[in-house]
């Protein structure tokens, strides 16, 4: 029986020290290593920028084109159309 509360003792003393010990921040880093994040973060979002304005760049000339050959076709569609109404009304009945 007692056996249990020598054995409580410990553990209960090791799990408190485990908790301070996870409780302290780690975070303190040198001016050096800041720098250093700083210059990543700048990389990566220059990065990331010109990704987005190739993505960008890329659907607006898609638009254009799709759009130009659209207009295109419609005119052409359009000019038939007209042609074939005049050629109706000309000939001889």
């Amino acid at each position: 029986m007692r056996f249990g509360k020598y054995l409580l003792t410990p553990v209960a003393g090791l799990a408190l020290a485990t908790f301070t010990y996870a409780a302290v921040p780690q975070d303190a880093q040198s001016p050096k290593q800041d720098m250093k994040d700083a210059g990543h973060a700048t990389k990566n979002a220059a990065k990331d920028t010109g990704h987005a304005t190739n993505k960008t760049a890329h659907k607006a000339g898609h638009k254009t084109k799709t759009t130009s050959k659209r207009a295109a076709n419609t005119t052409a569609r359009k000019t038939r159309h007209g042609a074939d109404k005049v050629e109706q009304k000309t000939q001889p009945q």
